[in-house]
Order: structure tokens, then sequence, then C-alpha cells
């Protein structure tokens, strides 16, 4: 007999959508990261399978890391595309283009930035409890 349990989610678009690591149905942010006010709330516990985010105090202090990696790609995307467009249309650049467009297109991206470096640590350095079970809905509902 077969047991009745899910198809399998993708692994990028959970990443991608910020679900749980362990369930990858239930969602680890309660509110859009377009909400300025509330975009850095995290669930404590998943609403799914109430698997435990922060597995230990402190554990997406790690994710600054992440971050940081993840504003290096953004300033050196940014300024090479300023780079090309620049040669394509034959304008002039100065250090004060690619300094105030890091500084706008940093801002603009902090939301995302913070969520997935979140989503990120969680995924790849959870340890064995965030690993994805395919029967944690279900012991969830028992």
């Amino acid at each position: 007999m077969k047991k009745n349990v899910a198809k399998k989610p993708n692994l990028l678009l959970s990443i991608a959508q910020c679900k749980c690591s362990h369930c990858r149905q239930g969602d680890m942010f309660p509110h859009s990261a377009f909400n300025i006010a509330k975009f850095a709330q995290t669930n404590e516990r998943c609403p799914v399978c109430n698997f435990k985010f922060e597995i230990e105090p402190g554990f997406f202090v790690g994710s600054m890391y992440i971050g940081y990696a993840i504003s290096v790609a953004l300033f050196t995307t940014v300024a090479v595309g300023i780079n090309i467009l620049s040669n394509i249309f034959g304008f002039e650049t100065s250090v004060r283009m690619y300094v105030i467009s890091i500084i706008v297109a940093t801002i603009l991206m902090i939301p995302f930035n913070f969520r997935y470096s979140r989503v990120l640590m969680l995924y790849w350095f959870g340890g064995e409890s965030a690993k994805y079970d395919e029967t944690a809905v279900l012991k969830a509902q028992d």
C-alpha cells in the first residue's frame, strides 16, 4: 500500500518562494517583501509543519555573510551594467554615477537581500533537521 504523501516540491522554486525547508509548503515570512514596515518579520514556526526556523539561538546571524555575498554580486552587476550601457550609448561615466547607482540599487534590494540570505542560510546550513521530509505535513496533522 502506498503512503499518502505529496509530490516533492521543486527545491529552487521553494527557495525562490521563501518556503519552509522542511515541508516546502509553509511560508517563512508572514508579510510581503513589499511591506516596508514588516518585511523583516520571520515566522517563528512553519504554519504547515510546525518546524522551528531558528534552529538555535543566533542561527540567522550567519546569514549576514550570505547577505554580504549577495550585496557584492549586486555591486558588481550594477557596475558592469553601467559600464556596458555607457559603452553602447557613448555617455561619460563618473565615480559619482557608480556610487549613486550602487547605493540606490542596494537600498531597493534590502528586503530581498534580507529574506534570501535567511532562506539560503536555512537551506544550506540548517542541518539534518531542516532537510526536506515528505511526511512532515502528515506528522504535523497527527
